[in-house]
């Protein structure tokens, strides 16, 4: 099994950022993720889903 095989079976999810938080992604992916907007996405949404538990 490929690590790429479970994603064809995860939901898509449709998320609007407002430009304040299209910002924060852009600063996040230039300083920590080589310009990587898709890494920055995931680090803001895991910090968003630890914020929840707490």
């Amino acid at each position: 099994m490929d690590e790429g095989d479970g994603l064809a079976e995860m939901e898509t999810v449709t998320v609007e950022l407002d430009a304040e938080t299209l910002d924060e992604v852009d600063d996040i992916a230039f300083s920590n993720h080589r310009d990587n907007r898709a890494a920055a996405i995931r680090t803001l949404l895991d910090e968003w889903l630890k914020s929840r538990d707490e």
